[in-house]
């Protein structure tokens, strides 16, 4: 790739451009050597041919491949789930920053601040709001006793989906995964055990907007097609991204052998040939004050890239949680993936990692990819304002992404690190990179790269803190390397790093230290349990491991889900939820464990303060495993599914315990 210098387009409006081939490239094409621009169909016509012919390519004798959503796996992430412009330690708010414990309130763990991202508990100080197993709660944390209680729906897709919450003022907007969503793209028919549904109905998230001014109480309720993806909320603004695919009811097909095979394709495609566009089109239904009202993206809010799958769309709705109602989300679509989400606040990106590009043709899922098919189509959206977003311009760069934290935009730059190459097998052939692009406002241009990162491994983890790149990868050892990003024209590797295990997740706290959440492991590579590290980072040009708490056969949330990682400078305080299970001895019995790990973050390393645990919360309902931690007023509030508990920071006693 010599470069990529990229025009942008509106997201809405029309063009003259003739429909593009919708089926991949050849497999010997390599990676785009230039950008790629979002167009609008020219009519709901034209959106209907190309998205048919672009799905056919995807049908096989037993349906969509990948089950409908353009990839082998279906993962909406989290995943974080993937952030400080400019900040060196996102963790903290402004308001947070008080002698001894603390006054003020940690917030969400975020990658960017001032951007707030969807997790299970919330606070602004002076409440704590928490959702899990469809029911909302709110604890007063002055006077630690809960002080309201809301029964969000007695079926099971909210009772037992994964909820998250966004606050804001007195309003709460809860994002419920639809339970029951079938895969796209099958057959609800002859699936035992599978409740049956209105075949007509919206099987999607579910975004409940809740108003905590008194007794908590729903006001508006919104449901559309397909999972969700992630969100992002600066103010009262919410960005909810969703990703659906075709609703194509193909037959299950039980018969054998190719003659079979050959007639259900034939029929599948048929099918294809006959949907009409509403099948594409993602749904909503949006209700308040008992009023019901339904719709969908109109074709003009739908765009697509030159090449696309068909088999699925990617939607960017925006609320107002300071409003009365929702209303219908104001929705933007693109024919295309979205598997990771990234926002600074006035600018939001949505990466599509391609995968499907190496979905025809697969049979079990188990052929390897080519390199020359692995890269990450980025697409970058105006959202300085409270309305509907504007598609600005877009960039392809090769390799996949690990998540969300991958993505950083400082000083008009964008950074992305990926790798690229098979990571399995007995001879990994795989490296990493990282691409720096000018986001001037209307073109994403590569100004520089470092490729070479970690021949024969895989991207672990990535932390970019302003001008500097933290990049772990790992196999059997873990190098973590520093890269210096000032000169955006001249980026480059100044140190490298290598010990025994890996970091998953990197979190700078400030005076050249930095923290990195993962597992210890030998020099084989395999895994022994949980590691937390302190790096010096203060000459890139030699990082060094300060020191090491490892917990043998330990795992804790936050090596996947940086919303459990909880630091507090006030007091130079770590908090990690913690699991352990240690194997059966010669008695035959293995020992369990849980709580939340409590430790002092020094200039020489760590000490241990403690366990916290949620004894109390253990019943045959709850396993009393801590998820999350927060402080409020300088006491540490613990959260698991069974209990909210308040405790001394100083000396770990229990305060209170409120049972949920």
């Amino acid at each position: 790739m010599a470069g990529l210098a990229l025009t942008g387009t509106l997201l809405t409006g029309c063009t003259s451009e003739p429909d593009p081939t919708p089926s991949p490239p050849p497999r010997d094409s390599g990676v785009p050597a230039s950008g790629l621009r979002l167009v609008a169909f020219d009519s709901c016509a034209s959106a209907l041919s190309g998205l048919r012919s672009a799905t056919k390519a995807y049908v096989g004798p037993y349906g969509l491949a990948g089950g409908g959503w353009g990839r082998p796996e279906f993962q909406a992430t989290d995943g974080g789930a993937e952030r400080a412009a400019g900040a060196d330690a996102p963790a903290a708010r402004d308001n947070a920053g008080a002698s001894g414990a603390g006054s003020g309130y940690s917030g969400t763990n975020t990658h960017e601040a001032g951007v707030d991202e969807p997790d299970l508990v919330k606070t602004d100080g002076r409440r704590i709001v928490t959702v899990s197993q469809g029911t909302l709660r709110v604890v007063d944390p002055a006077s630690r006793r809960l002080t309201g209680s809301l029964k969000l729906d007695s079926g099971p897709d909210v009772g037992w989906a994964e909820t998250n919450l966004l606050l804001h003022g007195d309003r709460a907007l809860v994002l419920a995964r639809e339970f029951r969503s079938p895969m796209p793209g099958t057959s609800r028919r002859d699936r035992p055990g599978v409740p049956p549904i209105d075949e007509q109905a919206i099987v999607g998230p579910r975004l409940i907007l809740v108003d905590l001014a008194g007794a908590p109480k729903i006001v508006g309720d919104y449901r559309t097609d397909g999972a969700l993806v992630d969100a992002r909320q600066v103010g009262p603004t919410a960005r909810v991204v969703v990703r659906s695919g075709p609703r194509l009811d193909f037959p299950m097909y039980k018969g054998a052998g190719p003659a079979d095979e050959k007639k259900s394709l034939a029929a599948n495609r048929k099918i294809v040939d006959q949907a009409p566009i509403d099948a594409w089109l993602p749904r909503y239904e949006t209700s308040t004050g008992g009023q019901t009202s339904t719709g969908r993206v109109g074709c003009d809010r739908l765009s697509r890239p030159a090449v696309y799958s068909g088999t699925s769309l990617v939607t960017v709705l925006s609320f107002d949680l300071g409003a009365a109602t929702l209303g219908d989300g104001d929705p933007v679509t693109v024919a295309a993936d979205g598997d990771t989400v990234y926002s600074n606040g006035s600018r939001l990106y949505l990466a599509n990692d391609q995968r499907w590009r190496v979905l025809p043709g697969l049979t079990a899922g188990d052929r390897a990819p080519d390199p020359k098919d692995e890269q990450t189509d980025i697409y970058q959206f105006d959202t300085a304002g409270p309305g509907r977003p504007r598609y600005v311009t877009a960039a392809t760069v090769p390799g996949w992404l690990v998540n969300q934290y991958a993505l950083s935009e400082w000083d008009g730059h964008l950074r992305v690190a990926t790798t690229t190459g098979r990571t399995w097998g007995q001879n990994p052939k795989s490296s990493s990179a990282v691409y720096v692009l000018r986001a001037d406002g209307q073109t994403l241009t590569e100004t520089g790269r470092v490729t070479g990162l970690g021949k024969g491994e895989r991207i672990y983890s990535v932390r970019f803190a302003e001008g500097t790149g933290y990049v772990v990868t790992f196999r059997q050892t873990d190098p973590l390397y520093t890269v210096d990003l000032r000169d955006p024209g001249k980026p480059k590797v100044t140190g490298e790093l290598k010990i025994t295990g890996y970091s998953s997740y990197l979190h700078p706290i400030g005076g050249g230290r930095l923290i990195g959440v993962g597992q210890e492991a030998n020099r084989q590579g395999r895994t022994e349990g949980s590691q937390v590290s302190l790096f010096d980072v203060s000459d890139l040009t030699k990082p060094t491991r300060i020191a090491q708490h490892h917990v043998r056969y330990g795992h804790s949330e936050a090596e996947f889900d940086p919303h459990a990682f909880l630091y507090w400078p006030a007091t130079n305080t770590l908090v990690v939820p913690l699991t352990t299970y240690e194997p059966a001895g010669i008695d035959g019995r293995g020992t369990s464990g849980s709580g939340a790990l409590v430790l002092r973050v020094g200039d020489g390393g760590f000490t241990e303060a403690g366990l916290v645990e949620h004894a109390e919360a253990r019943t045959n309902e709850s396993s009393g495993m801590i998820r999350r931690s927060l402080m409020v007023d300088g006491v540490l509030w613990t959260v698991s599914d069974g209990a909210i508990k308040a405790t001394d920071l100083g000396t770990l006693n229990t305060l209170g315990v409120i049972r949920i």
